[in-house]
């Protein structure tokens, strides 16, 4: 099977079980902070979303753009798009719906594009190519859903 293509479905398969998962999963659980500077469980599922959503532009803006500069700043993001005060069902919800978006857009990214590359340094050049975000992607999401799902 082609690699982009494994990726893909795993990518689903994780979501739809981490979707199952959740649902054992109290609110006060989803709100609790270990400490006032770490993220909640809820949070955590925000930085996915953060993160489902750069790599999205990622993917769609590294096939026509070469070595585009796109940085993130997690900390920034979750803090600004207050995941905390956010009825959980709705940030479960943008997340599925945003790992099936970036399933179609890598699904469709065409070989010859996954050798192109953006750079993701902050304050410096940290050029990585499409096919290398997509399997640090894969391994990003399963990390963090360990953490949440633990």
């Amino acid at each position: 099977m082609n690699p982009v293509l494994a990726q893909k479905n795993e990518i689903l398969n994780l979501v739809n079980q981490a979707m199952i998962d959740f649902e054992n999963i109290s609110e006060e659980i989803w709100n609790d902070k270990p400490l006032p500077s770490k993220w909640s469980k809820k949070e955590l599922l925000g930085h996915l979303i953060d993160s489902a959503s750069n790599n999205i532009r990622r993917f769609v803006v590294g096939q026509y753009e070469q070595g585009v500069k796109i940085v993130y700043h997690q900390d920034e993001w979750v803090s600004y798009q207050n995941y905390q005060e956010t009825d959980i069902s709705e940030v479960k919800s943008l997340w599925k719906l945003l790992n099936y978006q970036i399933s179609r857009v890598i699904e469709n990214i065409p070989e010859e594009k996954l050798q192109n590359n953006c750079d993701t340094g902050k304050g410096k050049t940290e050029l990585r190519t499409l096919s290398y975000f997509i399997e640090d992607y894969v391994v990003h999401l399963k990390y963090h859903l360990n953490q949440i799902t633990a």
